[in-house]
């Protein structure tokens, strides 16, 4: 079963359930899944889990932006609201990486691409991140490669 159709399954069982918080965040990434397939292919195509995970991430750090910005702006309640949905959509992408599973991509990236400056850094970058594949954000990615690069 792929990912966008686990989310089409979920959708129907959160209606059933009358699940109302869940059945929005659903809907919502649904859609979102809809437009990249219509991006990649056309109205009739179908979306891979690579790109699902992208998009999943994608909604979720608009979530995270939002939910800071409500408590910047003094509205914890509508904060409350995005960090819930953050969790639901969190339930949808693979396990994280651990630590040190990160400092050994991250090492061997560092390795593969021969980097010896921070000024090969785009180029660890883009090997870690497909080494990750999908298991690590960005941002946690660089970090760590600065802080691993001399």
């Amino acid at each position: 079963m792929t990912l966008a159709e686990k989310i089409d399954h979920d959708l129907k069982e959160a209606m059933k359930a009358r699940d109302a918080a869940r059945l929005g965040t659903l809907r919502m990434v649904k859609s979102a899944l809809k437009y990249a397939a219509i991006e990649k292919s056309g109205a009739d195509a179908v979306i891979d889990d690579e790109t699902a995970v992208t998009v999943l991430r994608k909604q979720i750090k608009q979530r995270e932006d939002a939910a800071e910005g409500f408590e910047k702006g003094g509205r914890p309640d509508s904060a409350a609201s995005e960090r819930a949905e953050i969790s639901v959509l969190s339930a949808y992408l693979p396990a994280a990486l651990s630590p040190e599973e990160l400092e050994k991509i991250v090492s061997e990236a560092i390795a593969e691409a021969g980097a010896t400056s921070k000024a090969q850094m785009g180029a660890v970058m883009k090997i870690a991140q497909a080494k990750a594949e999908g298991r690590a954000d960005g941002k946690s990615l660089s970090a760590l490669v600065q802080k691993l690069l001399p």
